[in-house]
């Protein structure tokens, strides 16, 4: 593609802002169009679990590029404007008017996933706004209840007892954050919770929430809290998309470039986006922080027709109970784990603790529960799927096997 064509990019997170940047950096001149729907400039998520909440830092320190900085990027810039349909490569507003670019990148990532008939005082977590709006919710309660047990709804609670608020956790699973640690680590992580003064409760199944601050569990159980915070996962913010006929079920399905399958000069990067996973073998959404700095690399690569870079294993950390977890690789699939490092899986501290997951003898990936110096070691080895005996030498286990 041209220099000097157009290039419209929805979404003004993360990924819409790195791909802006790369395109930059790499020699594009033609103009760029960010269209956002919130009315912020663009700024960074993980923090408003961690630091915002927390009190610890004000909005300001999230943004990642404020006017003058998207000035220097020489963009234009379409902020509280939402796109409602995709027409080859024009994209139509809210609002009546829409812009055409020769090249398309969406980045609109996710939207909170509500529960059946979830009133609107209880409350989700996704955006500055949000944070906002529950740290002051926090900042007069006593009680709260988390429907879900994932990082996200860990950093929450983990905010929420620094605060001293009685909090209880309701997890549908057997343990906290299964998807991504598996049911043997995330048994592990479950001792972050109770170790914290958290009531957690695994194999909770939510009946209804009754009010905005009520819940009534299948087993008949009633819960009331000052504040109530869902926190079940997201769904790609592709509604929009709707009338465009691309395949949209689980994220935009895009080949190993990013560009959208059925289209031509349409690319996806970020949360909304499922790229191609020739390892699995079928388009993968994956909503990590460092999986979206590395799309938008390959993205703008792919539109300026230069060599994209590497793949790297995805990344992925949250800061819980006063420790970084930690994992590297896929830890999903694993037909065995290992320790690594520590004691946490026989009982002991938790700190420290550091695992690895195999398939079929190969290192695929790691998991660290405050032990970031340790973590660092098996980068290279999760890269390279070193085997099993070569993980251990590096651990200095010997040959100590716990099949998952």
């Amino acid at each position: 593609m041209s220099a000097s064509h157009h290039v419209v990019v929805v979404g003004a997170g993360l990924g819409g802002l790195r791909t802006i940047e790369q395109l930059r950096s790499g020699g594009h001149l033609g103009p760029i169009t960010l269209v956002g729907a919130e009315r912020h400039v663009p700024y960074d998520r993980p923090p408003l679990s961690k630091q915002i909440l927390n009190g610890l830092w004000e909005p300001q320190r999230v943004i990642l590029r404020d006017g003058t900085g998207l000035a220097e990027l020489d963009v234009s810039v379409r902020l509280s404007t939402r796109a409602v349909a995709l027409r080859g490569t024009t994209v139509d507003l809210d609002g009546g008017g829409s812009v055409t670019g020769d090249a398309i990148v969406i980045a609109t990532g996710v939207v909170p996933r509500r529960l059946p008939g979830q009133p609107d005082g209880v409350v989700t977590l996704r955006t500055l706004d949000d944070a906002l709006a529950l740290r002051k919710a926090l900042d007069s309660a006593h009680s709260l209840i988390i429907v879900g047990a994932g990082f996200i709804g860990a950093e929450v609670a983990c905010a929420a007892r620094r605060r001293d608020i009685a909090v209880t956790v309701l997890e549908a699973a057997p343990v906290p954050c299964e998807r991504a640690l598996g049911r043997q680590v995330g048994a592990l992580a479950a001792r972050l919770f109770t170790e914290a003064g958290v009531d957690l409760r695994c194999g909770a199944r939510i009946a209804r929430l009754v009010d905005d601050h009520t819940v009534e569990l299948e087993d008949g159980a009633v819960l009331s809290a000052d504040v109530v915070l869902v926190s079940v996962g997201a769904t790609p913010d592709l509604a929009w998309l709707d009338g465009a006929g691309l395949r949209n079920q689980n994220g935009l399905a895009c080949d190993e470039r990013g560009r959208v399958v059925g289209t031509g000069g349409v690319w996806a990067v970020g949360d909304a986006a499922a790229w191609w996973d020739p390892v699995a073998g079928d388009h993968r959404r994956s909503e990590h922080w460092t999986t979206t700095i590395d799309q938008a690399a390959k993205v703008a690569c792919d539109i300026l027709g230069t060599r994209l870079p590497a793949a790297r294993p995805p990344y992925v950390w949250s800061d819980q109970f006063d420790l970084k977890v930690q994992t590297i690789g896929r830890t999903s699939t694993a037909d065995e784990v290992v320790t690594l490092h520590g004691e946490g899986i026989q009982g002991g501290a938790v700190k420290g603790t550091v695992v690895g997951y195999f398939i079929d003898g190969a290192l695929t990936g790691v998991a660290s529960f405050g032990a970031p110096a340790l973590f660092v070691r098996y980068r290279s080895l999760v890269e390279s799927g070193a085997d099993r005996g070569a993980v251990l030498a590096q651990a200095g286990r010997g040959t100590t096997r716990e099949s998952r």
